[in-house]
């Protein structure tokens, strides 16, 4: 199948799956978003042309390509309507029992025996949702990075059943299909990128915690003094910071160090739903977007 996917599933229009989904569309693929209803599946609509009108207004994109992308797009609320694709990427939330249901429930669904299915996982074990098939051989971790249409990395995470052939078919559809650059990595929480961010991240929330500096400040810091683009708070504002404490949770499960553990300001947040960007408030304030 290497070079030749041309029908791609996506199970999750939220902000990682939407952009997914774009970057399949804008590359020329026959793509179906597939979301919890059919409520969802419009919003998950209305996010990617959206997204595609800003790549538009930045002159990144031609007005007739994006027109031609949304047309690409099929969004449904049914998995049902996954059945003949031939790489379906998981982007739902990051729950291991949520995702686990979606693999099960696509190993039945998805015809073609040599289709691929993917998971955008940030840190839960490739294996895990692989052995809730019957084809772990055709599981494989593709994580994306947010925002997707913009940052050019992806990486191809593999575990101890997934096929040489399925390594193949994926790193060539990220690579020549997308564009994109590809990084490998072992089965292991975080991977190669979160493994060395959240830590990063998590020293900036204890930082703030713990009151020797304000969010403003450490971000400033970061962003002036070492010329990092965004600061750690802004950026983990940016992630969701309920993904970062999720993440945060894979990791200390795994490697039981405490650098990994979730510390409690973060912890408490995610409780009072100040989730940062998508919520309006996090370590900073955002207004309506």
């Amino acid at each position: 199948m290497n070079g030749n996917i041309r029908r791609v599933g996506v199970v999750g229009g939220g902000q990682m799956g939407a952009g997914i989904a774009e970057v399949c569309a804008r590359a020329g693929l026959d793509t179906v978003v597939c979301e919890a209803g059919a409520t969802a599946a419009r919003a998950a609509r209305e996010r990617v042309a959206a997204s595609l009108d800003r790549a538009v207004e930045r002159g990144k994109l031609e007005a007739e390509a994006a027109r031609d992308a949304l047309a690409r797009l099929i969004f449904t609320g049914s998995l049902e309507d996954l059945s003949d694709r031939q790489l379906v990427i998981e982007a739902v939330i990051e729950n291991a029992d949520a995702k686990t249901e979606v693999f099960t429930a696509l190993d039945k669904i998805v015809e073609d025996p040599a289709a691929v299915l993917a998971t955008n996982t940030s840190a839960l074990p490739v294996m895990r949702l692989g052995m809730a098939t019957s084809r772990a051989d055709r599981v494989v971790g593709l994580h994306f990075f947010n925002p997707v249409p913009v940052l050019p990395l992806v990486e191809v995470v593999t575990s101890l059943h997934t096929a040489p052939d399925t390594i193949a078919t994926v790193e060539g559809f990220a690579a020549r299909t997308l564009g994109k650059t590809v990084v490998h990595s072992r089965d292991r929480a975080g991977f190669v990128v979160n493994a060395l961010l959240v830590p990063y991240l998590l020293a900036a929330v204890r930082m703030a915690e713990s009151g020797f500096a304000t969010a403003a400040d450490i971000d400033a810091g970061m962003e002036l003094g070492c010329a990092h683009p965004m600061g750690p708070l802004k950026l983990a504002d940016l992630i969701g910071l309920d993904t970062v404490a999720s993440i945060a949770a894979s990791l200390y499960d795994e490697f039981k160090e405490p650098l990994y553990a979730p510390p409690p300001l973060l912890q408490r947040m995610v409780e009072a739903r100040l989730l940062g960007r998508k919520t309006g408030r996090g370590f900073h304030v955002y207004g309506q977007e």
